[in-house]
């Protein structure tokens, strides 16, 4: 066939040629034109061939390789490796489908397809690891949908990435504390996607989970008695007419539910928040009603509702809201009331530029949060600021030999910064404590909200295990962002890491409270003045940045609150300064000048600047 289709085109060729050139006899064509001839033919193939090569490339120019032709080729490549079992063996088969797609998300970032090849390849990732069994298959897998939500955070992908990185951590890593983070990302970030109720429930069994293995590590004793009734140890409380923290504690943890219930004017009861405690029961010694009578509430009762079951009820005036949460070491159920927004047109004008306004609230972490709060909008001032020199009394916190201990230096450290910001930004400064005592966590914000601060700064000093560890770090309450985030949280909440998740399911009822975006602000101001005063005067100074961890001493805290780091005890050059006096004054300079900054970040936008 080809011979004859040959024949037939240089036949045609011919005819045509002669035709062009006139009727003569053939032996004179053949005798003068035979190389001519032959030689315009080739001519013409040529030029023939050349059109066919331009039309071509026209064409392929037109059909190049784009991120839908990409990523098809990227699929197929996939589906033909998991049709044959005997090529999954061969980790080259599996790399190869994988750069097809690391093709499309690099060459084409912006496109839809970039986002299916980043979570498509972290999938197949995911399932060459239980063949390959390579921890950097996992690795990459994550960095892969990380980047996924990162880049796209829009797209349909993004919360089944975040519950993917979950689930990688949860299966394959078994890590429980930090796949429960990753899980709270989803009900968090993407509250409305698809992926929230699965998030939800992997949360509730990761906890479980963690529970069952806080439970391995307690002795037959402490088995045997968690079938005995919790003694209720204690109810505390701290008031203002406007905010109400009243703490219940017991010996042991237990579960716990609550419940509003309405006034009941025939029976003459006003509304009721209660707190029913499972497995407890009231020690002879706790007073059963305590009155309160601070506009918000009117008494705590605490009653045995039934042979199990303690009844704390707290009798109410008027409230907006209320928190419920819990804490460990010791174990305490924490109760937050608000009191009602008093709107009116007053209010409302306080606001306006020509009147004072009254007092008004205002992963590493590169830098502060640019959304504006509504406090900023306002225009809002900074007068009275609550210093929190950490731990305290039977606390320590971090010590070394020699008797060097973090709660007297951070005392120390405090009454230097409390004095500064009176002279030098004419705030009122109030100290947690002023002396050598003990101060629960939870005690401290409580101050805070009570003395009704517009700032709340807790001083504390780091540790670690490698002696040449050193620098300055300030921290936002919020979502840990890395392992040794979640370390300081834990030791500065003193208690263990196991302890950190169930910390992450109360953050996600109150992050929306603590004033994240301003806080982010200010840690990112203190931090920039630390790090410049005591670089003038010292040498090997080292920043560690501003970071964010869930603090049990900034929860709750009705206004901007940060956590200062101001060293590391267990690096002897840091340990020796944080010992002098000039030291200490330059660290307390640096934070002056952090929180002017920050005063005036707001003045700027207060006056439009």
């Amino acid at each position: 066939m080809k011979s004859i289709h040959s024949h037939r085109c240089l036949g045609g060729i011919s005819a045509r040629l002669g035709t062009c050139f006139g009727q003569r006899p053939v032996s004179v064509l053949a005798a003068g034109w035979s190389r001519g001839v032959f030689a315009l033919i080739r001519l013409l193939l040529i030029a023939c061939f050349g059109l066919t090569l331009i039309g071509g490339t026209a064409g392929w120019s037109q059909t190049a390789p784009g991120p839908a032709r990409l990523l098809k080729l990227a699929d197929d490549c996939r589906k033909s490796l998991y049709r044959s079992p005997k090529n999954m063996a061969y980790r080259d088969k599996w790399l190869k489908c994988t750069k097809h797609y690391e093709d499309v998300f690099t060459r084409y970032p912006k496109s839809d397809q970039a986002a299916w090849a980043l979570y498509r390849s972290a999938r197949m990732l995911r399932k060459l690891y239980r063949y390959s069994g390579r921890s950097q298959d996992l690795d990459l897998a994550i960095e892969r949908l990380r980047g996924l939500v990162m880049q796209y955070p829009q797209h349909r992908l993004a919360d089944d990435a975040q519950y993917q990185i979950g689930e990688i951590l949860y299966q394959d890593k078994q890590d429980l504390t930090q796949a429960y983070v990753e899980f709270l990302k989803v009900d968090i970030k993407f509250p409305s996607g698809d992926m929230r109720p699965k998030a939800r429930k992997r949360l509730d069994q990761v906890a479980t989970m963690l529970a069952e293995r806080e439970g391995q590590g307690k002795d037959d004793k402490a088995s045997s008695s968690s079938h005995e009734l919790t003694p209720v140890a204690d109810i505390r409380h701290w008031s203002t007419p406007s905010y109400t923290r009243v703490v219940i504690d017991l010996e042991r943890p237990v579960k716990y539910v609550s419940h509003l219930l309405r006034a009941d004017p025939s029976k003459k009861k006003p509304r009721r928040l209660y707190v029913d405690l499972q497995q407890a029961h009231v020690g002879a010694d706790i007073e059963s009603s305590i009155p309160i009578r601070d506009g918000l509430l009117q008494r705590a009762r605490a009653a045995q509702y039934t042979k199990d079951t303690v009844r704390v009820v707290l009798d109410i005036n008027s409230i907006g809201g209320y928190k419920i949460f819990h804490l460990y070491d010791p174990f305490r159920i924490v109760v937050d009331v608000r009191g009602l927004e008093k709107k009116s047109v007053k209010a409302k004008r306080s606001a306006e530029p020509d009147q004072r306004p009254v007092r008004k609230g205002i992963r590493k972490v590169k830098k502060p949060a640019k959304k504006l709060s509504l406090a900023r909008q306002l225009g809002l001032s900074v007068r009275r600021v609550v210093i929190d020199p950490g731990h305290g009394g039977k606390d320590p916190g971090c010590f070394s030999k020699g008797g060097v201990k973090e709660k007297d230096i951070v005392l120390n450290l405090a009454r230097i910064l409390a004095d500064k910001l009176k002279q030098q930004l004419g705030l009122e400064a109030i100290l947690t404590r002023n002396r050598d005592v003990f101060i629960s966590l939870e005690k401290r914000t409580a101050f805070a909200n009570v003395k009704k601060a517009d700032l709340f700064v807790s001083l504390h000093i780091n540790a670690h295990k490698l002696r040449n560890v050193h620098g300055l770090e300030t921290y936002f309450l919020n979502m840990a962002t890395d392992e040794r985030a979640v370390m300081v949280a834990a030791r500065e909440n003193a208690t263990s890491e196991k302890h950190i998740s169930d910390l992450q399911k109360i953050l996600n009822d109150l992050m929306l409270n603590t004033k994240i975006n301003e806080s982010s602000r200010l840690a990112h101001e203190v931090q920039k003045g630390m790090v410049s005063r005591i670089k003038k005067r010292y040498k090997k100074v080292k920043s560690l940045g501003v970071k964010q961890a869930p603090f049990y001493v900034l929860i709750g805290a009705e206004m901007p609150a940060v956590l200062v780091e101001t060293g590391f005890i267990t690096n002897a050059g840091e340990r020796k300064r944080l010992q002098s006096k000039k030291y200490l004054e330059t660290l307390s300079d640096g934070i002056v000048a952090g929180v002017k900054a920050y005063v005036e970040s707001i003045d700027a936008i207060y006056k439009g600047g």
